[in-house]
């Protein structure tokens, strides 16, 4: 198995970046495998993919760069970069990286993603800035116009893990985290079940990606930075994409629905808050309405308090989406 050694002091200094990049690529990844993870990226992928197919019939030589880009057990490394600081990245200074990627270099991870020698025709000086210019597309049409949205499920589920850090330790924050990923113990962190060489991380900062497509991958600057890439909780992303029915919105209020329908599955007020993009104090009062009327329940988990549907608030939704 592949399995990097994670000491304290790495674990210490771990964070949660948000990047736009990563985000695009992982959209990217999504659109050329035409494969969705729940219903709401399916929706998603219905509306763009005629679109990028269009792109890409017209780009046969990006078309190709993107198929060996993409390899099976491995991403071109200059197509995914390590994430260059903390908190929120900014996409046209992550995309300059890939723009400005030696051509040489891109030739040479692309061998490697894809296996094997390359095609005669990306045999060009060009491959960086096509794969840039695909990505700052994808960005532009198919994440930009929703990334309000996105990001607000992102922070939900930094929320949701940063919960888990202070009842369960690191293990419950990493583990599951993406396919394969779990806490082995003895500072080791298994990040695929394939037969790949450890890593060594003692210094290095860990960072953890979240995106909202069902995409995962790691990345590296080593021997400064490691980072995981990894997709958001499948409830987040799909609660995100998923509006109150215009009937419901109308008996208690757009933002009042748009609260009970998140509570499918047990939610902080915290992760209300980033999911909706209400205010603190507006959530709170949304809770105590829908409390009062018992179509919602709260209970304490360690330091967070959840709220959950009752089953009379089960009722209803459904009720709603039914008619």
């Amino acid at each position: 198995m592949g399995w990097w050694k994670v000491n304290a002091d790495t674990l210490a200094g771990s964070r949660f970046v948000v990047s736009p990049l990563a985000e695009a690529t992982a959209r990217l990844k999504t659109l050329e495998r035409g494969t969705a993870a729940h219903p709401g990226e399916r929706a998603w992928l219905d509306a763009h993919l005629p679109g990028y197919r269009e792109r890409l019939a017209g780009d046969q030589v990006t078309a190709l760069l993107v198929r060996a880009a993409l390899g099976r057990s491995w991403n071109a490394t200059f197509l995914t970069p390590t994430p260059a600081g903390e908190g929120e990245q900014v996409f046209e200074e992550e995309l300059a990286r890939i723009r400005e990627t030696p051509p040489e270099a891109a030739r040479a991870d692309l061998a490697v993603s894809l296996g094997g020698p390359l095609p005669a025709r990306l045999h060009r000086s060009d491959l960086p800035a096509r794969a840039a210019e695909l990505l700052e597309w994808v960005w532009t049409e198919a994440v930009l116009p929703s990334w309000p949205r996105s990001r607000r499920i992102i922070e939900a589920d930094v929320i949701a893990r940063t919960a888990r850090l202070g009842q369960g330790g690191w293990a419950a924050v990493l583990d599951g985290m993406r396919p394969g990923m779990r806490w082995l113990g003895e500072s080791r962190l298994q990040i695929t079940t394939g037969d790949d060489p450890p890593r060594e991380l003692s210094g290095a900062r860990l960072m953890l990606v979240p995106v909202t497509p069902g995409q995962s991958w790691v990345s590296w600057d080593a021997p400064n930075r490691y980072a995981v890439v990894y997709p958001c909780s499948g409830a987040l992303a799909e609660a995100g994409r998923a509006p109150a029915p215009g009937t419901l919105r109308a008996l208690l209020g757009p933002a009042r629905a748009d609260v009970l329908v998140l509570l499918d599955t047990p939610k902080s007020t915290s992760q209300l808050v980033a999911l909706t993009g209400q205010g603190l104090g507006s959530v709170g009062r949304h809770l105590k309405v829908l409390f009062d009327a018992r179509l919602v329940r709260r209970r304490r988990a360690g330091r967070s308090v959840l709220y959950y549907r009752t089953d009379a608030g089960e009722v209803l939704v459904e009720a709603q989406r039914d008619g």
